[in-house]
């Protein structure tokens, strides 16, 4: 397995671009393409997007970003978009990304890690623990994790 940071290698851009667009068609299109296009030349550590590749295929993607959604915007980076194919599932692939969304966090000086999520037990064990509820602008609310680097 080996993870590409679009960033560091921006041949990858419009791959991620549709790979995260199928995997979230939750999220508007426009907004995976517009925040990946314009990661590649940020000046700031963020935002990251990374994809998971098992040789020439990708079976998984995330992104590390300033803020996902979410009220508590005094928190940051999070992770957000995490994704595995499902046939793929099981082999702790998904701690991959999580290790790599760290390992750039403290090399930004960043001291903790964030993500929401409404799943009780996966990220406790790549440790993250519960923090706090947070609160979405459609309504919604979330768990927050955080993990110390």
């Amino acid at each position: 397995m080996n993870v590409i940071s679009v960033r560091e290698q921006p041949a990858y851009k419009d791959m991620a671009i549709a790979y995260f667009q199928k995997n979230w068609k939750g999220v508007l299109p426009v907004i995976y393409e517009d925040c990946i296009n314009h990661s590649i030349e940020a000046s700031a550590p963020l935002p990251q997007w990374y994809l998971l590749m098992n040789e020439a295929t990708i079976i998984g993607c995330a992104g590390l970003i300033t803020n996902d959604f979410i009220s508590r915007m005094d928190l940051y980076p999070w992770v957000c978009a995490l994704f595995i194919e499902e046939q793929h599932r099981g082999n702790s692939y998904g701690s991959i990304l999580l290790e790599q969304a760290k390992k750039d966090s403290a090399k930004a000086g960043f001291q903790s890690l964030y993500l929401c999520t409404d799943h009780i037990g996966y990220y406790e064990k790549y440790g993250f623990s519960y923090l706090a509820q947070g609160y979405h602008p459609w309504g919604e609310e979330s768990r927050i994790y955080q993990a110390q680097l």
